[in-house]
């Protein structure tokens, strides 16, 4: 019997077991498909705007290492994008092998392929999980780090089909919440003109599929700006998942960063138009497959949770990353996932569950989303550190900065300096 059993090897799943490694916990992680890091497959974008405050903050309060191991993999560091500050871009043609490796040498257990899809109860404690294929796991506590990224039928209902997407459906199985199989209610976004959920928000072309001038000046400075003909221009701002790029330069330019693709911020793109664009008549979709189309869709299924990120209502069960509310975003699910991993841990060990202190970044926004996902309008906002309504909170309140003493200095002020690498 495992003291933790985390279901989804995501980014919030993977941060979630090192969390509670820090407990000394005996840790499995369970991912359906056959990598690490799920949507960080294509994802890439770390430290932008109020993402550097939040990694600065968790690094000070001793549970930085994806941060650093994100720093180390960066292809390149301090650039500026539209509506976005000294952003950082991980290479993700290595980082699922280095967090693999982080995450094995650290004493976690991983077994890939495993499609969870049932839950055994005793009143609203799970006792076991189970594949599958059959096969079941035994823990003291567990975390839904499933995410809300499909399966293929939201996809074809509320959004333009399945696009082949990195979530993988039709290989692996669709996406199933944990926490729906234990029967615990869940909600869904829904934006003001009534669609449900949020298409991801951004596709992924193949570098060597680009001009060459393009490829030059991705290389050398980490984003390309093309300005699109206005008799070109697609408008799907209001479907992106990430509202902190819904603004008229995503409408008016192809923007591409360098994650090793050609990271397009855009949620899908016509090929046929795309490829009338100087540059990219030759331009191939890597991600999704289907790109020219349409994209996953995401917040179907989110967990009323505490903001120690206990489910409500269950005595066992805790979430990380989307889960936990309509938090867009690599950072704030490492965030979420470290406070469920390591609250799992400590209360397997007689522990009471802890919260961050609101006093910081991350501890606001944590907060934030609990209290505004209690009314329609708030589930049908997007909240990142990075933009839109939360960054724009964060500021107001003096806590956005990229000043790391004075990070340091107010995660001190709280008692976390150093904190999960200390507390019993």
């Amino acid at each position: 019997m495992y003291d933790v059993i985390i279901v989804g090897g995501g980014w919030a799943g993977c941060s979630a077991a090192l969390g509670a490694r820090k407990r000394g916990a005996t840790v499995l992680l369970l991912e359906r498909t056959d990598m690490l890091l799920g949507t960080g497959l294509v994802g890439g974008i770390m430290r932008n705007n109020g993402r550097y405050t939040a990694a600065e903050e968790m690094i000070a309060m001793g549970a930085g290492e994806l941060f650093v191991l994100c720093d180390e993999n960066s292809r390149h560091s301090n650039v500026d994008f539209p509506g976005h500050k000294h952003a950082s871009f991980y290479d993700v043609l290595k980082m699922p092998s280095s967090v693999t490796d982080l995450l094995i040498k650290k004493g976690v257990d991983i077994k890939f392929k495993v499609r969870v899809n049932k839950a055994n109860l005793d009143k609203s404690r799970i006792i076991s999980i189970e594949s599958q294929s059959g096969e079941e796991f035994e823990g003291k506590y567990f975390i839904d780090a499933t995410g809300t990224a499909g399966p293929t039928n939201n996809c074809v209902k509320q959004g333009n089909g399945c696009a082949m997407c990195v979530i993988r459906c039709p290989s692996f199985g669709g996406r199933v919440s944990l926490a729906s199989c234990c029967g615990v209610s869940e909600y869904e976004a829904a934006s003001a003109d009534g669609h449900i959920g949020a298409m991801s928000g951004s596709c992924k072309l193949n570098k060597e599929s680009l001009s060459e001038n393009i490829k030059a000046e991705l290389e050398a400075n980490g984003v390309a700006i093309i300005p699109i003909p206005d008799e070109l221009r697609e408008n799907h701002l209001a479907r992106k998942a990430c509202q902190q790029y819904a603004l008229n330069e995503y409408k008016d330019n192809i923007v591409l960063l360098d994650t090793g693709h050609a990271k397009m911020m855009t949620p899908y793109f016509p090929l046929e138009k795309l490829h009338r664009i100087p540059g990219l008549e030759k331009a191939f979709y890597v991600d999704p497959y289907s790109g020219g189309i349409g994209n996953s869709m995401r917040f179907i299924g989110m967990c009323q949770r505490e903001n120690n990120l206990k489910v409500s209502d269950t005595e066992n069960l805790y979430c990380g990353g989307e889960k936990a509310g309509p938090l867009v975003g690599h950072t704030e699910a490492i965030v979420t996932g470290t406070l469920a991993g390591f609250n799992a841990a400590g209360e397997a060990k007689g522990f009471e569950p802890i919260e961050y202190p609101v006093e910081t970044a991350i501890g606001f926004a944590i907060s934030m989303v609990r209290s505004k996902v209690d009314s329609v309008d708030g589930r049908g906002l997007k909240y990142t550190f990075s933009g839109s309504v939360l960054f724009e909170e964060v500021k107001k309140i003096g806590l956005y900065t990229t000043d790391k003493k004075e990070i340091r200095d107010r995660v001190e002020k709280v008692g976390f300096l150093d904190y999960f690498n200390s507390a019993s």
